[in-house]
């Protein structure tokens, strides 16, 4: 005797065969696409590379040019601040709250990077006793972005682990890998706006060895303040 099958089941069945047949179709196209781009990504990371390590180069040789002279060879002034948060909400004026929001550093060990301006110099001066800031290398954004970064997708926050992603979101804005995103950040390219608002604030872990002292500046052998070069140890000891 022969088992009866409701209609309805079966057409379920099919329903169910093809949703599993597109679902396997569109991961076979996605891996024969990100195949497909992979050697595009690793090219220009190989680029990008290249580059940062003759710019690197050619300084090291005019400073060496400049001291066989007897002159002083001063470098480019940097394009990139990092800014740190290294308080809370206790004693915070409006204004000052105001600027940690523009700034959206909202929380303790925040970090977030800041285009080099007139108007950044301005805002820091002002919340300056709440945040620590300085002059990160390509090396330490790199790591900090590969470690750490998070991008704002649909108002989610999406760890970066899928370039795909990362073109959907910014391509139009020529930027379809983690290394463009660093190579814009580091040199300010026409689209840091973009891609500095699509990562999230960075969340950071407090420093081994702990803060020194919160209420001095750095300069006064405390935390705050402008730490030029010396950010770049700092953020090590937070990532």
């Amino acid at each position: 005797m022969s088992t009866f099958i409701p209609e309805s089941y079966k057409k379920k069945q099919v329903r169910d065969k093809k949703e599993a047949d597109e679902i396997i179709e569109a991961r076979k196209a996605k891996r024969d696409l990100i195949k497909k781009k992979r050697e595009e990504w690793m090219n220009k990371a190989k680029s990008y590379n290249e580059k940062e390590a003759q710019r690197v180069s050619d300084q090291v040789t005019k400073f060496r040019e400049a001291k066989a002279k007897g002159e002083f060879y001063i470098p480019p002034e940097a394009k990139v601040l990092f800014i740190i948060r290294t308080k809370g909400i206790n004693k915070v004026s409006p204004k000052v709250k105001t600027i940690l929001r523009l700034l959206r550093l909202r929380q303790i060990n925040n970090g977030v990077f800041m285009k080099v301006s007139t108007a950044t110099w301005q805002m820091l001066r002002r919340v300056e006793p709440f945040v620590t800031y300085g002059l990160p290398t390509r090396s330490n954004i790199s790591e900090l972005i590969y470690k750490r970064g998070y991008g704002k997708m649909n108002r989610c926050r999406v760890p970066l682990t899928d370039n795909l992603m990362i073109e959907n979101s910014l391509g139009k804005y020529g930027i379809t890998c983690v290394e463009d995103i660093i190579e814009t950040i580091y040199n300010v390219g026409d689209n840091f706006k973009e891609a500095n608002n699509f990562l999230w604030p960075f969340k950071l872990n407090t420093p081994k060895g702990g803060w020194v002292n919160k209420n001095h500046s750095f300069q006064n052998n405390g935390d705050w303040g402008n730490r030029e070069e010396a950010i770049n140890s700092l953020m090590k000891r937070m990532n």
